[in-house]
């Protein structure tokens, strides 16, 4: 009986592979080189085989060739040649057994502690035996197989070497066109990879080439897709400006009543609305630059917070040290920043809405249903909304675009107890030193 989770410890227990381990280089290197192994491999045995054949065949030759003339002098009772005889020492048993049993045969072993070629055939019912030494043919395999051995290793050297450049100009390729997309996903609608190979349409083009060229076109459409949008959001807001403005003045002369406030309430609505897709406009245009000062964090989040009319309970963390924390900032976008979250915690959560300064970080948070589910992971997105009556979804995107213009960091997630916290991170200003600027209040 298997106990529940086993399975994962077993995979938990498994050795993982270093990241680098997963990379094209290496998985190239590596192939590249199990290749030229086996091909070296295969080309030494083939080589190695066939020398071995050839030099063993001569030296057999040769054998026989003395075995037919100890033959014949052993036939007609003359001497025998030396190195020849009747069961002479060193000759091999198989040998000796084979000749023995009355066939003629060959055998490669030893001489007086050297390489010898034995060739022996029957006489008698005993072995009738010759050598010629075998040294130089043994040398020449030896020599033979070194020389594989060495070329091999060469070889493998200078494919990997070749390999290695062709290899890392592709993926250095690659890495330019991975680069330059995430660029363009942080908002750089001006990258481009511009590869050389896809500028001249007659020139052949390789995989890489055709992604990157995909990639620009890809980044063009974009750009001129986002571009149309933020001109036309800019002109609509600007051309309800003027009528707005009318409007606006005509109210004024309605009549006291609930209508009139009716009327006055929903042109104020529409003339914030217009002013925050101005405000939006000029943010994705990027046309303005932020106005950094050093400010005491403290005193300008509390007069945010007397600004906004909000009943915000405001929580200073470690007090000694937070109590005149200075950051670079622009002062009129960090409360455009610290307001919009004030009251969009107010429109859409429940009180209490705290606001939490511990360090060089400001948490808004509220006690309500929390964000919807895309806003933490994707950030928050103009004009969606999670029901009617709950906003246009411009405050937020707002103070994104004023928190990322003033270099700060703003995340948003769900409290595990219930609730939105919204979360500011700034940059901290050093300690003062002598002759350093004092922070403006």
């Amino acid at each position: 009986m298997s106990r529940p989770g086993a399975g994962g410890s077993r995979a938990g227990l498994r050795p993982r592979m270093p990241s680098w381990a997963a990379t094209l280089t290496w998985k190239s290197a590596v192939f590249i080189t199990v290749m030229c192994c086996a091909l070296a491999a295969l080309l030494g045995v083939l080589v190695h085989s066939e020398v071995t054949r050839q030099t063993v065949g001569e030296a057999r030759e040769k054998a026989l060739s003395r075995l037919t003339d100890v033959t014949a002098a052993y036939e007609t009772g003359e001497a025998l040649p030396p190195g020849s005889g009747i069961d002479p020492p060193g000759l091999p048993a198989a040998l000796r057994a084979l000749a023995a049993s009355g066939e003629r045969g060959t055998l490669v072993g030893e001489h007086g502690g050297r390489p010898a070629m034995w060739a022996a055939a029957p006489a008698d019912g005993r072995a009738l035996a010759t050598q010629v030494d075998y040294s130089q043919s043994a040398r020449t395999i030896d020599s033979l197989d070194g020389a594989i051995v060495g070329s091999s290793l060469l070889a493998i050297g200078a494919t990997l070497l070749v390999g290695a450049f062709a290899v890392t100009r592709v993926t250095r390729r690659l890495h330019q066109t991975a680069r330059v997309a995430r660029r363009i996903s942080a908002g750089d609608l001006d990258a481009r990879v511009r590869d050389p190979r896809t500028a001249d349409p007659s020139r052949p083009q390789d995989e890489v080439a055709i992604v990157a060229g995909a990639l620009d076109t890809m980044a063009s459409t974009l750009q001129r897709k986002l571009q149309t949008e933020q001109r036309f959001t800019a002109d609509v807001a600007h051309e309800l400006r003027t009528p707005l403005t009318g409007l606006s003045a005509a109210a004024e002369l309605l009549p006291p009543g609930r209508p009139s406030e009716l009327v006055r309430d929903r042109v104020r609505t529409m003339r914030a609305l217009t002013e925050d897709l101005l405000e939006i406009s000029r943010l994705d245009a990027r046309s303005e630059a932020a106005d950094l000062d050093v400010y005491e964090l403290v005193p300008l989040v509390e007069r945010v917070v007397r600004a906004s009319g909000t009943a915000t309970a405001i929580r200073v963390g470690h007090p000694e040290s937070t109590a005149h924390l200075r950051v670079e900032t622009d002062r009129r976008r960090l409360e455009r920043v610290l307001g919009n979250l004030i009251t969009n915690a107010h429109k859409h959560g429940r009180p209490p809405v705290v606001l939490t300064v511990d360090g060089p970080v400001v948490t808004v948070r509220d006690h309500g249903p929390g964000f919807p589910d895309y806003l933490p992971a994707d950030g928050p997105q103009r004009f969606r909304t999670e029901g009617g009556g709950r906003g246009h979804g411009l405050g937020l995107t707002i103070a994104a675009g004023q928190a990322a213009m003033i270099g700060a960091g703003l995340v948003f997630r769900n409290a595990p107890d219930g609730g939105a916290v919204a979360q500011v991170t700034l940059p901290e200003y050093p300690a003062p030193d002598d002759g350093a600027p004092e922070p403006r209040s």
